[in-house]
C-alpha cells in the first residue's frame, strides 16, 4: 500500500532531516502530518516546533494532534500497545 504523499514517519535520522523533508512537502501540500511511535514521538513534537517557532515569518501553525495506542506484535511474539503522535502542521490560509 502506497504512503500518503504528505506523511513525514519519524525514525532514528537527525530531527534537521525531518525538518528538512516536512518542509519541502509543505511547499507544495497545505497540512503535512508528522508520525511517530514510542521514543521517537518526542523528535515528532521537536520537528513540528522547530518548524513552528523557528519559520515564524512565514506563518506555519500546528492544526492538529492526535494520541492514541497501537497493537503491535513484538519480536518475541507477544502483543504489545505502542503509543503514537500524528502532529499535523499547516502553511497560512493566503500562502
Amino acid at each position: 500500500m502506497p504512503r500518503p504523499p504528505n506523511i513525514v514517519f519519524i525514525g532514528k535520522k537527525p530531527i534537521l532531516t525531518y525538518v528538512n523533508a516536512t518542509l519541502t512537502l509543505l511547499a507544495n501540500e497545505p497540512t503535512v502530518t508528522i508520525k511517530a511511535r514510542g521514543k521517537s514521538m518526542t523528535a515528532a513534537v521537536d520537528v513540528s516546533q522547530m518548524i513552528v517557532k523557528r519559520m515564524n515569518a512565514v506563518g506555519y501553525k500546528v492544526s492538529g494532534v492526535r494520541i492514541f495506542s497501537e497493537k503491535m506484535e513484538s519480536k518475541d511474539g507477544k502483543e504489545r500497545n505502542v503509543s503514537t503522535i500524528e502532529v499535523d502542521v499547516s502553511k497560512p490560509e493566503d500562502g
